[in-house]
């Protein structure tokens, strides 16, 4: 893995995603990010974009497949769903053994509206939107 977490962060933003915060570590990314659409559910647009802005990173080297944790906020402290992506479906769609469809399906199918965040923060390797550190992301 060649990226770093501000390079991440630049990427994602660079595909009209609102970063928050950016962690990266041997075998995972996690990415907070703030949605433009505060609805009940992530915006499955969105969630495409940080997808195959990491799917980008995969086909060109920067990036091994690795589990993918994201966590979409309405505002600051307002967490609108959580999300991710498993290494071997990153590997399946870049290397052609799934379809984008499927791939998007079992995206869509990890989507938990109402997420234990509490326990998710105090992880060492989760970004956590409001703590001040940015991880060198901004």
């Amino acid at each position: 893995m060649t990226i770093d977490e501000s390079t991440l962060a630049r990427e994602l933003r660079a595909d009209g995603i609102d970063v928050a915060d950016v962690r990266v570590s041997p075998d995972r990314v996690a990415v907070v990010y703030t949605t433009t659409l505060p609805a009940e559910r992530p915006a499955h647009g969105e969630m495409g974009r940080v997808c195959n802005t990491v799917i980008d990173l995969v086909e060109a080297g920067d990036l091994e497949p690795c589990r993918v944790d994201a966590t979409s906020l309405r505002f600051e402290d307002d967490v609108q769903a959580t999300w991710h992506v498993e290494a071997e479906w990153l590997d399946g769609v870049t290397n052609y053994r799934i379809s984008e469809e499927e791939f998007s399906a079992r995206v869509l199918d990890t989507v938990e509206t109402d997420p234990d965040v509490e326990a998710d923060l105090g992880d060492a390797d989760t970004p956590r939107a409001t703590d001040g550190d940015d991880g060198g992301a901004r």
